[in-house]
Parts: structure tokens; sequence; C-alpha cells
């Protein structure tokens, strides 16, 4: 696992390694979100949806907080 510090400006600082990975060069767009409590960097893909499969966790389950709501919805 890598370590990495926030700088004054909120920047971080990729490792080499990481960058040279996934062909990080400067100047690339880079996304970020967020899901529960992590953060996602993610780097520019061809196929977005198909790299995207199975990086979120499975826990917490949001099909199943929806479906309880939508269930609400109906009862009401």
């Amino acid at each position: 696992m890598n370590t990495v510090k926030v700088l004054t400006k909120g920047q971080i600082v990729i490792p080499a390694s990481i960058r040279k990975r996934y062909n990080i060069q400067p100047g690339n767009a880079l996304q970020i979100f967020e899901y529960g409590n992590l953060l996602y960097i993610v780097p520019p893909v061809k196929d977005p949806v198909q790299d995207a499969m199975g990086c979120l966790p499975k826990r917490p389950s949001l099909s199943k907080a929806l479906l309880k709501e939508r269930k609400k919805d109906f009862a009401e």
C-alpha cells in the first residue's frame, strides 16, 4: 500500500510506480469519486463501463437500500 501526503493546496503526488502502471501522464484528467468512506481516483480508460465493473465494494448495498425505500413508497 502506498501512502501519500496532502500538500497545502490539496494536491497529492501519485507514486511513480502507480503512474507507470496506469500510464498516467502530465496533463491527464483523472476522475475522483467517493463511495461510503472511500475515495476512488480513476485514470482514463478506453472502456470505462467494462473497467469499472466490480470496483465498488459489496457493502454498503445501495440496491438493498433503494429497494427498501421503494417498498415504503408503494405501501403508502
